[in-house]
């Protein structure tokens, strides 16, 4: 069992002096402390004021919970940032109105929980979220709108390449599904329009197109969706903070 402290010693001569500077200088350093600890709370926000799920470890020592490592990104700052207008290869990509986008859809950094290797992209359908697996055990997650039913692809691929601003070719039996895209049999240019958006990453697996894609697309109100024609697919500003991050032949896994 512990001991408890014993009462104070009466001061000599010019003991009270010494003592009552050393209290001050103890409740200084407290009030430091508190402050510093809630310092490094507020710095966990991903920006706008809405705290991202860190599913912090409630494992304690003593009475000090350990609390995961998180990183950080200058990319993944304030909503009001990551989802201004910007221009990009010519074209001005609009402003995403965010607050009407739900807070676990936007970029944040999360604690990681794929049990995948740095660098993996994981595609959760279920929850309509795309993890990029990072060093030190935390990944950066994106909001995604996924196929419906009937048109979705699960599985473990990889990136074979990627396009900026890339063309779009509706596959034949969508130009039967729906005849008005015929106009677009040879191709749609890249541009505000196209349905993939900013950018594509195209989905390898065994050295074969799976025919899906992660792409950006300007209909961002349907992102947390399942209404494409089995694609993975992310606002415009997060497809293009995600292309910035990977190389060709990352891993893909789709559950």
């Amino acid at each position: 069992m512990r001991e408890l402290p014993q009462g104070p010693t009466p001061p000599r001569n010019g003991d009270a002096i010494e003592t009552d500077l050393l209290l001050s200088r103890r409740a200084v350093l407290s009030g430091a402390g508190a402050l510093a600890l809630l310092g490094v709370a507020g710095c966990s926000t991903s920006g706008g004021g809405d705290l991202p799920a860190l599913q912090l470890d409630d494992t304690v020592t003593g009475s000090v919970p350990i609390r995961p490592s998180i990183s950080v990104d200058k990319n993944i700052t304030g909503p009001d940032v990551m989802y201004a207008s910007l221009t990009d290869n010519g074209f001005n990509v609009p402003e995403v109105p965010y607050l009407k986008v739900k807070p676990e859809f936007r970029r944040q950094i999360v604690v990681d929980t794929t049990g995948e290797a740095p660098g993996t992209i994981v595609v959760h359908l279920k929850e309509r979220m795309l993890y990029l697996v990072q060093p030190g055990g935390d990944a950066i997650r994106y909001g995604v709108g996924i196929g419906k039913d009937g048109f979705r692809w699960s599985g473990r691929a990889n990136i074979q390449y990627g396009r900026e601003w890339p063309t779009w070719t509706p596959p034949p039996e969508m130009i039967q599904r729906k005849p008005e895209l015929v106009k677009w049999q040879g191709g749609q240019p890249g541009g505000l329009t196209n349905p993939l958006g900013a950018r594509a990453l195209y989905i390898y697996q065994d050295g074969k197109d799976t025919g899906y894609r992660i792409h950006g697309s300007p209909e961002w109100w349907s992102i947390g969706q399942a209404m494409s024609s089995g694609c993975v697919r992310l606002i415009n500003q997060d497809i293009i903070d995600l292309y910035s991050r990977v190389s060709k032949k990352n891993p893909v896994v789709v559950v």
